[in-house]
């Protein structure tokens, strides 16, 4: 069991931690010289059961709470201690108040210095503390007068530890390793060392560990659980591990020690978080302030969710940016202080570790989030997929920010209905239903087209996109989209001609004369292969008996079925030879420094004319073959998936 101490400046923490185990926790020179815990200090103690108790000596000057606040992570056991004589006095507040909105509810008072006061001061203290935990999770905790100086009440304090790590629930394993580092330091023979607590997981030795948020790769060549040499340990503990790898310079307190997949480092997180009720002010929107996690500090930026500045006492949904990237998942826990560090306004518990830059403030995001805030993996994911997000539901993401185990997160799949779509390394999870909902339009859009154009080949992805966009506000996105496209393409629901979408079944052809027409138009069409088309002009000129607006007519017509590209008025390309042209397009481009298509190279290089060339390519924006920008052109999409299928 880890216990930390908590209270204010000289009410005896390390008196009592040394009465307790035998171990002076002050570890500095300055610490001596000046008699006070100006850093975290440890100790251990075995209790009459064998278990190891590891104590968190922490600083109670308040110039020194964020050393305070780098100890509390993955504390069990608090043991607030309050001086007799003094009483609660305001970092003995502001410690207890740090504690409540850490969840912290196992713990025991001390009140330190009782050979010093008369009993009647004793039972005034005693009432002072038990008033200031009432409206906290510690009200009712144990309250054991003690002595350093004469011993008084030890015995009875550590026999309440022991029974309290007896009866303490057995450390949650599950999940992936990850250690809160609040000290890194070398030791001559040994290398770099880290010491922490496991928040969750297991560590053994051997282990390949990643250091969050830079990423450097380690290796556990050592390590010590509760101050003893072991082979593995786990969550719960506070641990010592010896890394091969890196230079102690490279890791600092706020650090992460962690198994790969639980390395995802943010620099934008979304909580609910609580104001403390004795607050002057209500906490405004962009108020610049420090945030407080595992151990680290880091400057952050406070984004409101929901309109009104958060009143003290009550709570409401925010963004926080940060300064910097950090380590952080789901359900860890924060504190928030003033820029300058005087004071503690607040804290909460991370809702979601990857917060959107964008749309944070609408209705639809303050619902994922209170998704996102139920009790359980398997409940927030039930109810996020509830919402049929259009983007699905990214379960990558999700499963790294729950920290679950590939068992864990095999288990959660099959418990909570859904459909999943591979998406590259990302699986997207949606509702039961949602996907057919999306398809049903597909096909209602594609069916109204045919019905009002038969002779055309259908319509283009963008096209249909847009028409879904204008039918209803939920749709997928483009991505989803192009993967339900794919998935009814390969099933034989639609089917593609070069750029267009049809239904299966649905052909687009010519009848009577305009067949005719056709057949003796295609083989001109055919005569200067891929890159000598001929012009509209130059076939009229063939053939004077031919009128140009029929011509015309016919060839506008065989473009919407697809047989023909319609290159500005003069060009109609052959659907085959204007596949070549794009792939030689590509091709350039992805030759090009700069990734981009020039058209000069493209003409010179392909021996196109120059009155096609320009028309060619402002077509090939303009259908989102490519995007031009002030360096050239970007090719869009693979030219033979966009025009390839004749």
């Amino acid at each position: 069991m880890i216990i930390g101490t908590a209270g204010h400046i000289d009410h005896g923490k390390t008196s009592l931690v040394k009465a307790l185990t035998g171990i002076d926790a002050d570890r500095l020179k300055e610490e001596k010289a000046r008699g006070i815990t100006i850093d975290l200090g440890f100790a251990y103690k075995s209790s009459t059961d064998g278990r190891v108790l590891g104590f968190v000596d922490v600083p109670g000057h308040e110039k020194l709470i964020r050393n305070m606040l780098a100890g509390a992570t993955g504390i069990d056991h608090v043991m607030l201690v309050v001086a007799a004589d003094d009483g609660p006095m305001p970092q003995t507040r502001e410690h207890l108040a740090i504690l409540d909105l850490l969840g912290l509810s196992r713990g025991v008072v001390a009140l330190t210095k009782t050979d010093l006061v008369s009993d009647a001061r004793l039972a005034e203290a005693r009432a002072e503390v038990l008033a200031m935990l009432a409206p906290t999770a510690l009200a009712g905790a144990a309250l054991l007068p003690v002595s350093c100086i004469s011993g008084q009440g030890i015995d009875a304090l550590m026999q309440h530890l022991s029974e309290a790590s007896a009866a303490l629930p057995a450390a949650h394993e599950h999940g992936h390793f990850r250690l809160a580092v609040d000290r890194s330091f070398s030791l001559a023979g040994i290398g770099t060392v880290v010491t922490g607590t496991a928040v969750s997981g297991r560590v053994s030795v051997g282990d390949k560990l990643v250091v969050s948020p830079s990423g450097k790769a380690v290796r556990v060549r050592g390590l010590h659980a509760q101050n003893q040499q072991a082979e593995s340990g786990s969550a719960g503990q506070r641990l010592a591990l010896n890394l091969a790898g890196v230079e102690k310079n490279d890791i600092a307190r706020g650090d992460w020690i962690v198994a790969e997949p639980a390395h995802a480092p943010t620099q934008r997180l979304e909580a609910r978080v609580r104001v403390l009720a004795g607050e002057s002010k209500a906490l405004a929107h962009w108020t610049p302030l420090h945030l407080h996690l595992g151990a680290v500090d880091v400057g952050a930026r406070v984004v409101l969710l929901e309109g009104a500045p958060i009143a003290p006492g009550t709570s409401a949904w925010v963004q926080l940016e940060l300064d910097r990237p950090i380590g952080a998942l789901r359900g860890d826990r924060f504190i928030l202080r003033d820029q300058s560090a005087l004071r503690t306004l607040g804290g909460g518990a991370v809702t979601d570790a990857f917060a959107p830059p964008s749309q944070r403030r609408k209705a639809e995001r303050l619902a994922v989030l209170a998704a996102l805030d139920k009790p359980s993996p398997a409940d927030a994911l039930a109810a996020l997929l509830a919402l049929e997000p259009p983007n699905g539901v990214d379960l990558t993401r999700f499963i790294a920010q729950c920290n679950l185990l590939p068992d864990a997160a095999r288990a959660l799949m099959q418990a909570v209905p859904h459909r999943a779509i591979i998406n590259g390394a990302t699986t997207l999870a949606f509702a039961k239903g949602q996907l057919e909902k999306f398809v049903a339009r597909i096909g209602e859009v594609l069916g109204a087209h045919h019905k009002r154009a038969s002779d055309s080949p259908g319509m283009t992805l963008e096209a249909v996109q847009r028409a879904l966009t204008a039918k209803t506000s939920t749709r997928p996105s483009a991505a989803v989209f192009a993967l339900l496209i794919g998935e009814l393409t390969r099933g034989g629901t639609l089917q593609r001609s070069g750029p267009y979408l049809r239904l299966a079944g649905h052909e687009a052809s010519l009848q009577g004369t305009e067949q005719k027409l056709w057949e003796r138009l295609q083989p001109w069409l055919a005569e200067g292969g891929w890159n000598h088309p001929p012009k509209l002009s130059d076939m009229l000129a063939r053939d004077r008996t031919l009128p140009r607006d029929q011509v015309t007519r016919l060839l506008q017509k065989a473009a919407r079925m697809g047989k023909v590209y319609a290159v500005g008025p003069e060009y109609f390309i052959l659907a085959a030879h204007f596949c070549e042209l794009a792939v030689r397009a590509q091709a350039l481009a992805q030759a090009d420094e700069h990734q981009r298509l020039n058209v000069k190279t493209y003409r010179e290089t392909t021996g196109i004319s120059r009155h096609l060339s320009l028309p060619l390519v402002e077509f090939f924006d303009h259908i989102g073959f490519t995007k031009r920008d002030p360096v050239g052109r970007k090719i869009r999409r693979d030219a033979k998936e966009m025009f390839g299928g004749h």
